[in-house]
């Protein structure tokens, strides 16, 4: 479910679907219409703010949180728009909520916070009526030992945030919407204006692209969609299933972001050329590589990625030869002509379709990520000829994961970068940085139509293997 906009800073309101009366345990009675979607709510943002868990696992329809499972469609539905409101704004409702406090919230009182943190994204950014909101935070309050005594309170903050709805949005507008330690990291790369404006633009829920086998033009025709400057189709205003739209069952496209078709298109002309998709799944990029005419070996750790790997390979009707392992394991019989390491990372980029990562990463997962991806990039480095080349690509925004990865590998020897020709990408050529690599932000294609959505955050680079 994702929220539409208008063209002033706040966000429109999401419509949601009437919420179903579902047993409630604590009292043995018909619960209130829609309490248990809160509660379920509630329970999963605390899960994300305090114990750092990625959000999609809870929200799995099969092995995810309990309290979602057992949700109507139209509950878990509401459930997704109050998560993705509270994560995309939770540093506006902080403040919003600080500010109607006459003392802060007593410490320790996490489970209180989330309760108001629900109804809050509720009253200032979803069509959700505000007295709904309000009564049933209320009764979350009553139910919960932890929480009874501070119902009057809840009820009183609530209602006068409903009451000063207007006057809080206009003063919450200037604070900025991601945690304190990423924007001041994106201040120091990017500078503060672009800060803000990547900050605004992770508000906006990312759009479908769609990578198209042939003929974008005629597709962006079809789907009623946009032709991007990657070559992408991107549709307008969906909220079906994709594989209701024509050409999914035939294979004819596959979802992938724009930002994420740039990688694969790096290497130039790889006709009849072996190259090896170091990290692989879902696929869309190795299939990128099989259409341009690439012998492929396709690799991935996760045995359930990698069987998604195989059915997005099998539905498309592309072959590449694929095999289970490490890469950081992978001794190949033969080097390579080129190689693709799209490498694990913290995937800060991709925040307008996954608005949990800023809370689930910290800096020091960064610098984890960014010791991995060197250690990879170099074996990746290794698996190809002299002369070969290496893209080396990951969504996150931080340098740490992109430009100084590669800057402390180029220093050692043993490869050169290949500059991006700024020509060659007409329409995205903010994109291509003093020295020929690659960056994208969520803030670079118009926010507003016909490309409404922008790009996830992206890095690229090209490498060539000096002579062994």
């Amino acid at each position: 479910m994702s929220e539409d906009r208008r063209n002033d800073s706040r966000p429109k309101r999401a419509r949601i679907h009437k919420p179903s009366r579902t047993e409630d345990p604590h009292r043995g009675a018909a619960a209130k219409p829609g309490l248990r979607s809160r509660q379920a709510a509630a329970k999963i943002l605390g899960a994300v703010i305090d114990r750092k868990t990625p959000l999609d696992g809870m929200l799995d329809q099969e092995h995810g949180n309990p309290a979602y499972r057992e949700l109507s469609d139209a509950d878990r539905a509401l459930v997704r728009a109050i998560l993705n409101s509270a994560l995309r704004h939770l540093p506006r409702i902080k403040f919003a909520i600080d500010s109607l406090l006459q003392t802060p919230l007593p410490e320790g009182a996490r489970a209180l916070e989330h309760v108001l943190t629900v109804a809050a994204a509720q009253i200032l950014y979803l069509d959700v009526p505000d007295h709904s909101a309000v009564d049933l935070a209320v009764e979350q309050a009553q139910l919960d030992p932890r929480n009874r005594r501070f119902a009057s309170l809840v009820n009183a903050v609530l209602r006068r945030l409903s009451r000063e709805k207007e006057a809080i949005l206009e003063k919450v507008g200037s604070v900025p919407a991601i945690p304190a330690w990423f924007h001041e990291r994106l201040v120091t790369h990017y500078g503060r204006a672009e800060a803000e404006r990547i900050s605004e633009a992770q508000l906006i829920p990312a759009a479908i692209d769609l990578s198209v086998k042939s003929d974008p033009a005629s597709w962006a025709e079809r789907l009623g969609g946009t032709v991007l400057p990657t070559g992408s189709v991107r549709l307008g205003d969906f909220s079906g299933a994709i594989p209701s739209l024509p050409g999914f069952a035939e294979g004819a496209w596959w979802v992938q972001d724009a930002a994420a078709s740039i990688p694969a298109r790096l290497f130039g002309d790889i006709a009849g050329k072996t190259v090896v998709d170091l990290c692989a799944a879902p696929g869309g990029k190795t299939a990128q590589l099989v259409l341009a005419g690439a012998e492929v070996m396709a690799l991935d750790q996760s045995s359930s990625r990698f069987r998604r790997l195989k059915a997005n390979l099998d539905r498309l009707g592309l072959e590449a030869r694929t095999k289970e392992i490490d890469m950081a394991a992978f001794q190949p019989e033969e080097l390579f002509d080129a190689a693709l390491l799209d490498a694990p990372c913290s995937s800060t980029g991709t925040t307008r379709r996954h608005p949990d990562v800023l809370w689930t990463k910290g800096p020091e997962d960064v610098e984890k990520l960014a010791r991995l991806q060197e250690r990879l990039l170099r074996h990746a480095l290794s698996v190809v000829k002299a002369g070969g080349l290496v893209v080396f690509s990951n969504c996150s925004l931080d340098p740490r994961e992109g430009e100084e990865v590669v800057a402390r590998v180029l220093a050692d020897g043993g490869c050169e970068r290949v500059p991006i020709a700024v020509a060659d990408w007409p329409g995205l050529e903010e994109a291509i940085t003093p020295v020929g690599e690659f960056r994208t932000t969520p803030a670079m294609l118009p926010l507003d139509p016909p490309f409404s959505g922008g790009l996830d955050g992206f890095y690229a680079a090209v490498l060539r293997r000096g002579r062994v």
